[in-house]
């Protein structure tokens, strides 16, 4: 059973159409369970309304309704059901795809209506009055039917600069009519802000309509013409999460979400959910298969990342001389980044961030900021390999690096057989707890068979390896005066199902910089795992 979802009740609506219209972003392509899925996390976060597609124009959405239904225990959300207006020159109550609108058991529907005139009589192939009367007709019918209904304005910008009067008449018909809101959608996304900002409060005030916004991103400006619409008197906001949406997407729901609960004060969200945003952000990257944005408003992993040692030292007295929010408040951190632009203060918060007391010891401070530039100056970058830094940081102040094995040798061996195939063999000859220890293993790729070689020796002794898995592998051509003799730079991720580590190594040939990376991968991870060295 639906709750309210924040203290403003119905006064403001947070509604989200990842699933509609984010899904027709290039490279998504959600299955009715990942549609399910995200509808799950989109009702943890709080938001009013999730519009879930369009019934009855395929049998992937058509599904979706039916099982969201018997599947999900909406807590917070409303479920919507998009679709069109009737067709011209039809009855409402005999149009097929109104009927799917009513079957599809959602509580409430979303209308796209034409209010730009050329739209009228070029796409539609009708009369500026019967498009209207679609629109009277339309709402009519399922308020009737006991179905709550927005009106989408598709290309209601564009409309009302062409012929404001009659974009107009299409939201007054919408609010006659029985429409809860009438949505002023730039659907081509090229509105900014002050005109975004000038049309809805003109709109509000000739109208007296409930009005929305729906901002795509095609001049960058989604968000700020989201809130640009509020503060002309918008009470609806129409978001994506992470942005995505055809082209180059929608407004970000995130960000405009985190704006109206810290900047505008606006209680949007239960209690507590707006520190869940980030987990929310990057569970729904998951599911549709893209990497979440590192540099995203708010939830980005670096979105209260430093690197410089000037942002380090302020900081390292009060966080908000450089940040404009406390990061906790989103459900993100603060991350500081150790590089050759690294100064005290950076290796100070580092440590203090990895939980390692440095004892204010300047002399071992001053060690590692220059080790780090030295290191960084030969082609090293910690910045994104956190794990290294941290074995790096514990070495200087331990007085010796972590003895869990030692390396003797190591091989790699690709062979080019008459068949047009390539076989890949490695073996390692370590020690590790005195036992000297020689193994070998094919693999897809060299670094592939090293990998292999180097976990059949060690999970005997460290049976804590069985659980580490490669989760990323990249690999950069640093300057050099040719390309095969340049330096490489090879960064790893490694994963042990609770969490994930990156660790970096530098050669002069991928082989070498990526075992240097995997030598400090497993380290970490027997490290993390609270595994003992050897003495």
């Amino acid at each position: 059973m639906t709750t309210e979802s924040a203290e403003t009740a119905d006064s403001f609506h947070v509604f989200d159409t990842t699933l509609r219209d984010g899904a027709q972003r290039e490279g998504i392509n959600l299955t009715v369970a990942d549609k399910l899925a995200i509808a799950r996390h989109l009702d943890d976060f709080g938001v009013g309304f999730i519009e879930g597609g369009w019934p009855g124009a395929n049998p992937r959405d058509t599904e979706f309704f039916a099982r969201a239904q018997q599947e999900i225990d909406f807590r917070h959300a409303q479920l919507v059901a998009f679709g069109s207006t009737r067709r011209p020159g039809a009855k409402a109550s005999e149009d097929p795809q109104v009927r799917a609108l009513v079957e599809s058991g959602a509580p409430v529907v979303t209308l796209v209506a034409k209010a730009h005139d050329r739209h009228v009589e070029l796409a539609l192939r009708t009369t500026l009055d019967e498009n209207v009367a679609m629109v009277r007709d339309t709402v009519t019918h399922l308020r009737e039917r006991g179905r709550r209904v927005f009106v989408d304005c598709e290309h209601f910008f564009d409309g009302y600069r062409a012929n404001p009067e009659y974009a107009k008449s299409v939201v007054r018909a919408a609010a006659e009519a029985g429409a809860d809101v009438v949505v002023l959608c730039d659907t081509n996304g090229g509105m900014l802000p002050a005109q975004i900002q000038a049309v809805v409060s003109t709109v509000l005030a000739d109208t007296g309509a409930r009005l929305g916004i729906h901002a795509q991103d095609d001049t960058g400006c989604a968000v700020a013409n989201t809130l640009a619409a509020v503060d002309g008197g918008a009470t609806h906001v129409q978001c994506t999460a992470n942005g995505y949406g055809e082209r180059v997407g929608n407004a970000n729901l995130f960000p405009v979400v985190a704006a109206l609960e810290l900047k505008y004060d606006k209680r949007v969200l239960p209690e507590g959910a707006l520190a869940d945003m980030t987990r929310i952000s990057h569970a729904v990257a998951e599911i549709v298969n893209l990497a979440p944005s590192t540099h995203q408003p708010y939830v980005g992993v670096s979105a209260f990342a430093h690197k410089g040692g000037l942002h380090a030292s302020a900081i390292k007295v009060d966080p908000d001389l450089y940040q404009h929010i406390a990061p906790e408040l989103v459900g993100n951190t603060m991350r500081m980044l150790v590089s050759d632009m690294a100064g005290r203060a950076s290796v100070e918060l580092k440590g203090r961030e990895l939980g390692i007391d440095l004892g204010g010891d300047r002399d071992l401070v001053g060690r590692v900021v220059g080790r780090v530039k030295e290191r960084e100056l030969k082609g090293y970058t910690y910045e994104a390999a956190d794990a290294s830094f941290e074995l790096m940081l514990r070495e200087e102040v331990e007085g010796r690096a972590r003895g869990y094995f030692r390396t003797e040798s190591w091989r790699a061996i690709v062979e080019d057989r008459p068949d047009g195939t390539h076989a890949n063999e490695a073996t390692v000859k370590l020690w590790a707890k005195g036992e000297r220890i020689v193994s070998t293993a094919e693999g897809n790729g060299p670094v592939n068979a090293l990998d292999r070689a180097m976990r059949v020796g060690l999970e005997r002794i460290y049976p804590q390896l069985a659980k580490f898995e490669l989760v990323d592998y990249k690999v950069r051509i640093l300057e050099g005066r040719h390309g095969t003799e340049s330096t490489t730079r090879v960064l790893i991720t490694t994963g042990d199902g609770a969490g994930e580590w990156s660790t970096v190594g530098v050669g002069e040939n991928v082989i070498a910089a990526s075992w240097q990376a995997l030598e400090d991968a497993y380290t970490y991870g027997l490290l993390r795992a609270g595994v003992e060295p050897a003495q």
